[in-house]
């Protein structure tokens, strides 16, 4: 018998060899049970990785202890920048590169429209205005030359942007070059959101050097290449801004005397000099964080190998393969597809339907920010950002993580395979 449960199909055979018995295995029940879920991306946490955490739990500090600052170092020495401010989540990282770049009321922040709402969010927090670039139809990531198209227009209307936050989407390095010599000439800040992208490379160096940049953001959330649980990091080779990020993230409080605006009363006395917020990375995220890092590179060369074996397995079917620039060398986050719906003949919803029936954990990502209801109230609207709009209704997310095993893969191309030419 056949039967659907929870999108998945369940089949079990009974061969009754004994049927006296009241003890299934006596009695000879054979069941054969379906594959296990495929999710899009998943944590990979080791036994070291347990008790890293573990021993924190056993020490004298569970929140602003020592591990932190060792997790930026590593981070930091990593990347090769000078200096790592660890938070709560990549967003609260967004949020306080904001700030320390004095982004506020009357100022505008412009993002790519194919991210998550967090890259644009970010400007809102702060007062200020948002908007919006469209994306490269090969990389998928904010056009520099689209960019340029609006400064000039910007430019006439005296309204070029304070902050732009290019996305590197699925781990795949942005332009920087471009986009930095962008900022020279028009004089806005560049704040790189990397949440996907801690272990890729662009022109020989890794991401998260600020050679492009002010500030560089990292997300630790358990789909991505590295996890914290939750947690951020922001980066930067300027030490100013540095501070600005450590003093909000909590309270806007120091004890440091040479930031006091008075005198101390004794070892107990502290200052809030700022109007900052509890954005603190736990020592439990911290020491994972610091036993994740030495495996970073281990989870970026196997998400490359499967990235690879994607693309010569998918080679032959109606759809677009990543893109990867010859200039940089991606983390490989998301396996992104886009499906050639004409040819098809099957919408991007029913092929989506049909794999996730089939226990394959496809996913979107993601829908245009400017097509949120929020973004609309705020008055953008369809038709603004055709490209970002096109690349919606084609793409999807296949599953890819570390810990994905070959055959779960080849199970994932025969059914995409199945769906697309049936």
């Amino acid at each position: 018998m056949k039967k659907s449960l929870s999108g998945a199909v369940f089949s079990c055979t009974l061969k009754a060899q004994n049927k006296a018995s009241n003890n299934p295995q006596q009695r000879g029940y054979a069941m054969s049970f379906p594959p296990s879920p495929i999710p899009y991306g998943k944590q990979d946490i080791s036994q070291e990785d347990i008790q890293a955490v573990v021993d924190v739990l056993k020490s004298d500090f569970l929140t602003q202890g020592p591990k932190i600052p060792d997790f930026e170092a590593k981070v930091a020495g990593f990347c090769g920048t000078a200096h790592a401010v660890a938070v709560n989540s990549a967003t609260s990282a967004l949020h306080l590169a904001c700030l320390a770049l004095d982004l506020g009321p009357g100022d505008s922040l412009w993002t790519s429209p194919i991210t998550f709402v967090a890259s644009a969010n970010c400007g809102l927090y702060c007062g200020a205005d948002i908007d919006f670039v469209d994306i490269d139809p090969q990389t998928l990531n904010l056009s520099p030359q689209a960019l340029e198209k609006k400064l000039k227009e910007a430019q006439k209307k005296g309204k070029t942007p304070k902050v732009v936050v290019p996305v590197h989407l699925s781990g795949q390095p942005c332009d920087m070059e471009s986009i930095h010599r962008l900022s020279r000439q028009y004089g806005f800040s560049i704040i790189e959101d990397a949440s996907h992208a801690i272990g890729a490379s662009y022109k020989n160096a890794p991401v998260g050097n600020c050679r492009y940049s002010d500030i560089t953001i990292f997300s630790f959330h358990p789909v991505k290449i590295i996890t914290t649980a939750e947690g951020g990091m922001a980066l930067t080779q300027e030490k100013r801004l540095a501070e600005k990020m450590a003093l909000l993230r909590s309270h806007g409080i120091t004890r440091e005397a040479s930031r006091m605006t008075h005198a101390s009363h004794g070892l107990w006395y502290y200052q809030q000099i700022a109007l900052g917020f509890n954005y603190r990375m736990t020592e439990l995220q911290a020491a994972l964080g610091i036993r994740q890092m030495e495996r970073l590179q281990d989870f970026v060369a196997r998400r490359r190998f499967l990235r690879q074996r994607y693309d010569t397995l998918l080679k032959d079917l109606p759809l677009t393969l990543p893109f990867q620039h010859p200039d940089a060398q991606s983390a490989w986050h998301l396996y992104i597809i886009r499906l050639h719906i004409h040819e098809i003949r099957k919408s991007q919803q029913a092929v989506f339907e049909a794999l996730r029936k089939e226990g394959i954990g496809v996913n979107l990502h993601y829908i245009p920010v400017h097509t949120q209801p929020y973004y609309r109230n705020l008055g953008f609207h369809e038709g603004q950002f055709p490209q970002a709009e096109t690349y919606y209704r084609e793409a999807m997310s296949l599953p890819l993580f570390p810990g994905l095993r070959e055959e779960e893969q080849d199970r994932v191309v025969n059914l995409l395979a199945q769906i697309l030419t049936s």
